[in-house]
């Protein structure tokens, strides 16, 4: 995020996104592995709020969804392949899923429903994870580290 002054001397934040379309290459099925694991997640926090709002009425919490998560991913083999993800992308998706059921509750929205995992298709890294590339030499560079592999974008 950037904080900007605006006329009045008063603080705006402004967040920034950045898309990218990547090349297609061998070494990109890491990072589809990625995209694919990060739908499993969020239909996975879809069938446990179901399960918890049919059973007691409520939903889960946000942060209770997040620790639920943190542990699945450190301590069982069943979803160590959740680490592939990384913990602040992670804990996007529960914002994003809590903010679907926020604006369920608030009648704004309707229930977030399962997604198939190749129609899911992008993942958020807020700090840590990425390296975008200084240009070179007066060229525009064209590359971006995310998680030690270095891809090629337009």
């Amino acid at each position: 995020m950037t904080k900007i002054r605006d006329t009045k001397s008063s603080i705006v934040e402004v967040r920034r996104t950045y898309k990218y379309r990547l090349y297609r290459s061998k070494r990109d099925f890491r990072l589809h592995d990625t995209i694919n694991i990060s739908g499993i997640i969020w239909n996975h926090l879809t069938a446990l709020q179901k399960r918890y709002y049919r059973l007691t009425g409520k939903h889960i919490s946000e942060n209770r969804m997040k620790a639920h998560i943190a542990r699945l991913r450190m301590k069982t083999t069943r979803f160590a392949h959740w680490r592939l993800v990384g913990s602040q992308a992670v804990q996007d998706i529960c914002e994003r899923h809590e903010q679907v059921y926020e604006n369920f509750f608030e009648k704004k929205g309707g229930l977030p429903r399962f997604k198939k995992v190749k129609k899911y298709t992008s993942f958020t890294l807020k700090q840590a994870g990425w390296t975008l590339h200084a240009e070179e030499a007066g060229k525009r560079c064209r590359r971006i580290t995310i998680d030690g592999t270095v891809y090629k974008f337009v």
